[in-house]
């Protein structure tokens, strides 16, 4: 779990902190979502899947793919 306010960039910073100084930008999609429609693929396709940057507030249920330099 993240503490509470925690942006993309810091949450993938508790990753590995390369992550967190190449961070380019975060796609986010739902839990519910994602276990509905079985893949990242998928919600992309139906539109459910975000394009986010090191700004976003992480809310609980966030599924995140960091894109990263490096």
């Amino acid at each position: 779990q993240l503490p509470k306010g925690w942006t993309a960039k810091q949450a993938a910073g508790r990753i590995h902190s390369d992550i967190e100084h190449g961070f380019v930008r975060a796609q986010v999609v739902r839990i519910e979502d994602l276990i509905e429609l079985g893949s990242f693929h998928a919600a992309r396709e139906k539109a459910l899947l975000r394009t986010e940057g090191k700004e976003y507030v992480v809310q609980d249920g966030d599924v995140i793919n960091f894109m990263h330099t490096g």
